[in-house]
């Protein structure tokens, strides 16, 4: 298919409330909703399921042991029913009713309203993305807002995540806390993944903590101050050379980090009071780069590239460079709730 979010009877299987997403995409609802609508209004309310894998030898047909393909349940038997992954015997699916419902209590108290909830690929990665209250100040008039992003995948290939998503307001920039540390929650599909999930709320709470410490971290990136030489340094960590000879891959290294830096001086908020020249506006010129400027040929796909494929793993590459300049210390990485 030509892009990557899941469509369905013509539409994208995407909701949105509030204001429309910065990539455009998905139906608008008008009212706050609660899991059950947004997963109605996203068409993602249907059901996965295992089934057994078979080998056709010759005219002979044999079950492969221990193997077994996760389809939708409604279009099992269908000539439309695509194949999301093939698992082993302890995976268990999650459906996308039960990683919805695990938002429900938070959202019902009012501390949260969902934002966007859709499908990727031919439905088998699944998000909905929720607006926490508060906001972080970093310095002056930049601010980022709170946002958790729970995802969840029927290929088998991962687990269900939850992290916390901060969107910088003055130009949209998706940050990255980190890739691999603790502003993530982590459940792989076994047999117990819905009451793991069920205790994530109270896991949420240490990660909240953890949030504040990533707020600190942000504000002495805005008070370190960058020269040329130490820009360059740090746009070539973010932007290596390639291990390769290929003189196209030198380029358009060369050509990332040429960018990278023009959005650290001319990139939006970051000609203002206590953000110019510092290495906040250094990081910030690679996040507005990966987010509206590089990327998949398409919206959809770039909506992909920029929560969880290469454009995630580089901003968060970029975090991680940022806050080892400042000499401090990154929480631990993220264990997840135990087996």
């Amino acid at each position: 298919m030509g892009h990557n979010l899941y469509v369905q009877n013509g539409k994208a299987s995407m909701m949105y409330y509030g204001e429309k997403p910065w990539h455009g995409l998905g139906q608008e609802v008008n009212r706050p909703a609660s899991a059950a609508e947004a997963l109605a209004a996203a068409m993602l309310d249907y059901e996965v399921v295992k089934q057994p894998v078979y080998a056709c030898i010759g005219k002979l047909t044999h079950t492969v042991p221990n193997r077994y393909a996760v389809v939708r349940r409604d279009l099992l038997g269908s000539k439309n029913c695509p194949i999301y992954g093939v698992v082993g015997k302890a995976y268990t699916p999650l459906q996308n009713r039960q990683a919805f419902e695990f938002f429900d209590p938070i959202v019902g108290d009012g501390a949260a309203i969902y934002h966007t909830a859709g499908a990727l690929g031919q439905g088998e990665h699944v998000w909905i993305l929720a607006k926490l209250p508060g906001y972080i100040r970093i310095a002056g008039d930049d601010i980022a807002e709170k946002y958790l992003l729970l995802s969840n995948s029927h290929d088998g290939k991962t687990s269900v995540q939850v992290k916390f998503t901060p969107i910088r307001v003055v130009c949209q920039n998706t940050l990255t806390l980190a890739l691999e540390r603790g502003s993530a929650v982590r459940v792989r599909h076994t047999k117990n993944v819905v009451e793991k999930l069920r205790d994530t709320p109270t896991t949420l709470g240490i990660i909240n903590q953890g949030f504040d410490t990533f707020e600190e971290i942000y504000r002495q990136m805005a008070q370190r101050q960058l020269d040329s030489r130490a820009l360059s340094a740090y746009l070539r960590a973010v932007f290596p050379e390639p291990k390769t000879d290929s003189k196209s891959a030198r380029q358009v290294a060369r050509r990332h980090r040429y960018w990278a830096e023009h959005f650290f001086a001319e990139g939006k908020g970051n000609q203002s009071a206590g953000v110019r020249g510092s290495l906040w506006a250094a990081y910030n010129g690679v996040t507005e780069y990966i987010d509206h400027h590089k990327g998949a040929k398409t919206p959809e796909r770039h909506l992909y590239f920029v929560w969880f494929g290469a454009g995630y793993e580089t901003k968060a590459r970029a975090f991680e460079i940022a806050a080892s300049m400042l000499g401090g210390s990154l929480p631990a990485p993220s264990q997840g709730l135990p087996n």
